[in-house]
C-alpha cells in the first residue's frame, strides 16, 4: 500500500484504477482513502459522457503516478452505493480522504478542469501547495463566522476573492455571512453570478441549500400548531412538511431529519418525494462529515433498503 501522501514512481495503472462492488467498497474506498485520496467514478455503460469522463480522469490519475488512486462504480450493478451517497444523475464523481467524501461534481468538465481537480485531490494526501496564505485566511474568516462576527467574516472572504476570484471556499463563505447577517437575497445573488469554474462545486451548492432553507423559515409556521396537526393525523404528510421546516427555521436540525424520516418512513412518494427531497436539502447544507448527515444518511438507507 501506499504511504500517507506519497506518490510512487513505480506504482502502475493497475495498482492505481480498479472496479469495485458494493462488497469490496469499504475497502477500496473508505479504508484505501486513509493513506490516499480516492476519486470514485460513478458511470453506467449507457451513459455517453461517461465514456469521455472515465477515460480523461484515468490519464490524469496516471499521470499524478500515485498521489491519488481511482475506483469505478457501476451504478447498475451496484444500485445501493448509489442510493447512500445520492448520486442522483451520471457521471458523478466524488473525491474521499480519510473515509469522507470532500469534493466532487456531476457531469462532463473540461480536460483542464479534471486535471485541476485531480491535482487538488491529489494535495489532500500530501499537503496543500502553497497558496500565499488563502486557505488560512479561509479558515480564519470560517472562525470568525462561526463566532457570530458575521461583518468581519464577510470583508475576509472579500479580501481572498480579490486575490483568487475563483476561490470557491471563500465565495461561500462570503454568501453564508450574507446570510448570517440576514441579507438572503444579497446571498442568493452572489451565488447567482459565481464563476462558471466553481459554480457547481460542493461548496457553493451547500450554501445555496442554506439560502433555500433560509427562505423556507422566513414562511415556517407556528411549531406547536404544526406538531399537533402531525399527532392527531400521523399521515398529514403536509404538516409533517411544514414542521419540519419549521423546527429546521428554529435551528432543531435533528428533530427536522427525524420528522422527515418518519414521514418517508410512510409514504417515500407522497408529493413526487418531496420530504425526501427536503431531507436532502438539509444534509447539502451541512457539512458532508456532520454526525446529523451520517446518521440521517445511514437511516434513510435502511427505511430505502429495507
Amino acid at each position: 500500500m501506499l504511504e500517507f501522501g506519497s506518490a510512487s514512481a513505480d506504482a502502475t495503472p493497475n495498482d492505481l484504477i480498479k472496479d469495485t462492488t458494493e462488497a469490496d467498497f469499504m475497502a477500496d474506498v473508505i479504508e484505501t482513502s486513509q493513506t490516499v485520496p480516492v476519486i470514485v467514478d460513478f458511470w453506467a455503460p449507457w451513459c455517453g459522457p461517461c465514456k469521455t469522463l472515465g477515460p480523461a480522469l484515468e490519464a490524469e490519475v496516471t499521470a499524478a503516478k500515485g498521489a491519488v488512486k481511482m475506483v469505478k462504480v457501476n451504478v447498475d450493478e451496484n444500485q445501493m452505493i448509489a442510493g447512500q451517497l445520492r448520486i442522483q444523475s451520471i457521471p458523478t464523481v466524488y473525491a474521499f480522504w480519510q473515509g469522507q467524501p470532500v469534493d466532487g461534481f456531476q457531469g462532463a468538465i473540461s480536460p483542464g478542469e479534471i486535471k485541476s481537480f485531480v491535482e487538488k485531490v491529489g494535495t489532500m494526501g500530501g499537503g496543500a501547495a502553497d497558496d500565499g496564505g488563502l486557505e488560512e485566511a479561509v479558515e480564519a474568516a470560517e472562525a470568525m463566522l462561526a463566532e457570530g462576527a458575521a461583518v468581519d467574516a464577510a470583508q475576509t472572504f472579500a479580501a481572498i476573492l480579490g486575490e483568487e476570484p475563483q476561490n470557491a471556499a471563500a465565495y461561500s463563505g462570503l454568501a453564508r455571512a450574507h446570510l448570517a447577517m440576514g441579507e438572503v437575497e444579497q446571498a442568493d445573488g452572489l451565488l447567482g453570478t459565481a464563476p462558471d469554474e466553481i459554480f457547481d462545486t460542493p461548496e457553493l451548492e451547500a450554501a445555496r441549500a442554506q439560502v433555500a432553507l433560509a427562505k423556507q423559515a422566513a414562511d415556517a409556521g407556528p411549531v406547536a400548531e404544526l406538531k399537533a396537526a402531525v399527532e392527531a393525523n400521523p399521515d398529514d404528510h403536509q404538516s409533517a412538511l411544514d414542521l419540519a421546516t419549521a423546527l429546521h427555521a428554529e435551528g432543531d436540525v435533528e428533530a427536522a431529519i427525524e420528522t422527515l424520516l418518519t414521514s418517508i418512513r410512510r409514504d417515500m412518494e407522497w408529493n413526487e418525494g418531496a420530504a425526501k427531497a427536503q431531507l436532502f436539502t438539509i444534509f447539502d447544507a451541512l457539512k458532508p462529515q456532520d454526525p446529523l448527515v451520517l446518521k440521517g444518511r445511514r437511516k434513510l438507507s435502511s427505511i430505502l433498503f429495507a
